[in-house]
């Protein structure tokens, strides 16, 4: 039977809202988590051991090692524009969340409309019946409307005079309709599917056709097994590689939320729950090292060190200005050289001091980028990193020098002994130089100008000069052979 009364007039009650779920698309104990992940990661061992003594003293030990941060979370503006509008005409408004008393109060303080906070202290986790004996208590059944998201609000809408529901399943929305006098309704249409494929980040898989430059180059990519063995290797490569992407993403939430494109983000948004974010991190890991085991230990090898450095990319090392742009080189390299170990070629030296000088330009034209749309909103320092606006002109020093080197190191290559015994014609290939010189100066044009993307190699899939250059390069080095 439907219990549905918009109608009735609740403005008389206290409007009280729920945090996790509801006024935030996040959890905030999650979000705790990973900001002391920030500041410690080796603190994550010891979550297990907090857990056992149950919630409460897990939210008591992170509080105690962090200044949370609200400023940031994935806040649900539509409630919010709501729960101002009910102040304006003289309605009280509490906030009531299971979170820790100093989480609550840094969320009260930054919103800055509420009468008042009920939340966890003192071992005591104020959720479900908890919540709703407090509840009851400060202003009796029926005296307030209570804003949630999951059925173990029930227990609190039974007592109160309606709900506000919170969700992004319309049959959850439906059921409490059926149950609750509803005051208010906020639906938040998703798709998991679309946002765990964003999240993957499945588009940035293009990055590990580079594992099949060896073949290319050794002129075995014919040979049905070299090109099974890589084809294996790029899968491995590319499911570790969203690893770590989801593992980066958690990490950098606050960071990401505060970037004008980054804060779109499937976990920074708000869109795929944190939980599920966690959730991906040991399963894709698994898939992707388990691949691996198909292949040889050189292999493996160099997948357990692009892991490892990735991750301690994510952690730390992303913050050091410089470096942060050598091991990005390096990281595109080691694809190169995963490649050749996959199908077991021989690997040129020449291929990876082009790779190093090619991707290093790369990575410098990423970080300018991010620094111009920074410039742009008026921001002195990249949030998470280690860069200031000051640091565009050195950038733009490093980047296009770096390319060129490539550039130089391609037409000292064709006087090797490597491409007069993989090329007929190799003098043809000089013709590829022109062209290489012709697609770095444009692309450090159009950034200076303030055309290019966040992340080169993503504009580089969607270019179409860039394409046509491809295909240029294609039929020269066709020509050579």
């Amino acid at each position: 039977m439907q219990k549905t009364n918009k109608n009735k007039d609740f403005k008389n009650t206290a409007l009280c809202l729920d945090l996790d779920g509801t006024l935030i698309r996040s959890d905030a104990l999650f979000e705790s988590i990973f900001q002391m992940a920030k500041v410690n990661p080796f603190l994550l061992l010891l979550v297990p051991i907090w857990l056992l003594k149950g919630k409460p003293n897990l939210k008591e030990e992170i509080n105690k090692r962090i200044d949370f941060n609200a400023k940031y979370l994935p806040y649900n503006q539509g409630l919010i524009d709501y729960a101002i509008s009910e102040k304006s005409n003289g309605r009280k408004i509490y906030l009531a969340t299971a979170s820790h008393i100093s989480i609550a109060q840094k969320v009260a303080e930054h919103l800055n409309f509420f009468d008042g906070v009920y939340a966890t202290k003192d071992g005591y986790n104020l959720k479900s019946n908890k919540k709703a004996k407090i509840l009851n208590q400060e202003f009796g059944k029926g005296n307030y409307v209570y804003a949630g998201d999951a059925k173990v609000d029930f227990n609190i809408w039974k007592d109160s005079a309606a709900a506000i529901v919170v969700s992004n399943k319309s049959s959850f929305i439906d059921d409490v309709r059926d149950k609750f006098n509803i005051e208010k309704e906020f639906y938040n249409k998703s798709n998991l599917f679309k946002s765990i494929l964003k999240e993957i980040r499945v588009y940035q898989w293009v990055k590990n056709i580079l594992l099949f430059l060896p073949i290319v180059l050794a002129h075995t990519i014919d040979n049905i097994t070299d090109l099974t063995n890589v084809l294996i290797g790029f899968f491995s490569f590319s499911i570790s590689a969203s690893f770590v992407y989801v593992l980066n993403d958690l990490l950098d939430l606050d960071s990401d939320r505060n970037h004008p494109r980054k804060k779109n983000r499937p976990l920074a948004s708000g869109d795929l729950p944190i939980q599920i974010g966690i959730a991906l991190v040991p399963i894709l890991f698994i898939i992707g090292v388990g691949l691996s085991l198909l292949l040889n230990f050189k292999f493996q090898l160099i997948l357990l060190a692009y892991i490892l450095i990735t991750t301690a990319y994510s952690f730390s090392l992303k913050k050091i200005p410089i470096l942060d742009i050598i091991i990005l080189a390096t990281l595109f390299t080691s694809r190169i050289v995963a490649g050749a170990f996959a199908a077991n070629v021989y690997l040129s030296m020449w291929i990876l001091a082009f790779s190093m000088f090619f991707f290093m330009n790369l990575a410098v034209l990423k970080r300018y980028t991010e620094l111009l749309v920074m410039k742009k909103n008026k921001q002195i320092k990249a949030v998470g990193r280690g860069y200031h606006i000051e640091d565009m002109g050195l950038l733009l020093s490093i980047g296009p020098a770096a390319g060129f080197l490539s550039v130089l190191v391609f037409v000292l290559y064709i006087d090797s002994s490597q491409a007069t015994g993989l090329y007929s014609e190799p003098l043809v290939l000089w013709l590829i130089a022109p062209v290489f010189l012709y697609w770095i100066s444009r692309i450090w044009h159009l950034s200076v100008r303030g055309n290019m993307t966040d992340d080169p190699i993503v504009f580089t899939g969607k270019d179409k000069v860039s394409y046509i250059v491809g295909l240029i390069i294609f039929i020269i080095a066709f020509l050579a052979s």
